[in-house]
């Protein structure tokens, strides 16, 4: 009944939350308790990346572990900023329009790190996707810095003319 007198109303917006909005909605931590899951889990995220380049030099599945460690290493970088924003607005900053390029290349190279990883069982491509998977997981962080990127872009620019 009373969605019946919103839409009557005139007030009927989008009730048909999906799933990140319901989880955003649903989301009661506290600012300190946020603060201490995004601490968390970054720091989770830095100790997979730094265990995955001790595990480089394991003999025969080295270079394997490293890849899926660093990857690891850098969702859970990336997914503990969810904590401090909430995931939709995180996911919405992820897709505009100075980052998604940013983020679609990163999550290509993620993607493609474990494809090389287990599937291919190409240990140079892995590598080679992990190290895109640096500079394109620098290239967004840089975005959240105002004029960052341009003074990058500017420094390499000097340095090569």
């Amino acid at each position: 009944m009373d969605k019946l007198k919103k839409v009557l109303s005139g007030q009927d917006g989008n009730d048909d939350l999906n799933v990140l909005q319901a989880a955003n909605e649903a989301s009661t931590l506290g600012w300190g308790t946020r603060v201490k899951g995004f601490i968390a889990c970054f720091v989770s995220g830095v100790l997979c990346s730094v265990l995955g380049t001790c595990l480089l030099w394991v003999p025969r599945s080295g270079l394997t572990l490293f890849a899926v460690f660093y990857s690891l290493g850098n969702i859970a970088s990336l997914l503990s900023t969810m904590f401090l924003m909430g995931p939709l607005k995180q996911l919405k900053r992820m897709c505009d329009k100075t980052r998604a390029l940013a983020t679609g290349i990163m999550i290509t190279c993620l993607v493609l790190t474990f494809c090389a990883a287990f599937w291919w069982k190409n240990k140079g491509l892995a590598l080679l996707f992990c190290i895109l998977q640096f500079f394109a997981f620098t290239w967004y962080s840089l975005s959240y810095i105002p004029f960052a990127r341009d003074a990058i872009i500017k420094l390499f620019s000097a340095c090569f003319k």
